[in-house]
């Protein structure tokens, strides 16, 4: 069966953004984005919430970009290949290879686990997150946490009321110091 995994950015504080909203901290050197890449290339399928569809709609036509790298354009392949389900209230239509949820997150990701396909799901976006998470969907979390304290905004979860116990896989620091972790959700 596939894994759901939840994969984000997070200061050393705990926040995926900051107190003003913007998360330019996470932006990776050519070492943290290659992680990106390799990462994205063992995916299957990718759930996310309407404000990162909306951050990542750029990469829909990045190809068209003269001023994107290699590795940026192997990126927005990757990315537009991918299949998507957009979970949103506002969201009428989204584009490429991205379709809007039918169900809740645990009908979606139940849908996606039997349906044939290679590769993990990637579960996206703060509030989507912790909703799976709440609901024991989340198999596995990778972390990168950046060295930088930005002193609130969203944190990476949420206060909850239970308790999720992890098992550690695996550990990487690169050489910006950031930190990737990878914890199995024990069960």
């Amino acid at each position: 069966m596939r894994s759901v995994i939840c994969s984000m950015n997070v200061s050393l504080d705990g926040y995926i953004t900051g107190p003003d909203g913007g998360f330019d901290w996470t932006e990776p050197d050519e070492e943290v984005f290659r992680s990106h890449i390799d990462e994205l290339r063992g995916l299957g399928g990718y759930l996310l919430g309407r404000r990162l569809y909306e951050t990542m709609l750029y990469w829909e036509t990045a190809e068209q970009d003269p001023s994107l790298d290699d590795a940026q354009l192997e990126w927005a392949a990757l990315w537009t290949a991918l299949p998507k389900v957009v979970f949103s209230g506002t969201l009428s239509a989204v584009r490429g290879t991205a379709r809007l949820a039918c169900g809740g997150v645990a009908e979606e990701i139940e849908r996606l686990r039997t349906e044939p396909g290679r590769g993990d799901i990637a579960i996206g976006g703060a509030t989507l997150a912790t909703e799976a998470s709440g609901r024991g969907l989340i198999d596995e979390y990778r972390v990168r946490v950046h060295p930088v304290l930005v002193g609130g905004g969203i944190p990476f979860f949420p206060r909850r009321e239970h308790r999720v116990d992890l098992e550690l896989r695996e550990t990487r620091t690169f050489g910006s110091g950031v930190v990737y972790l990878r914890h199995r959700a024990a069960r």
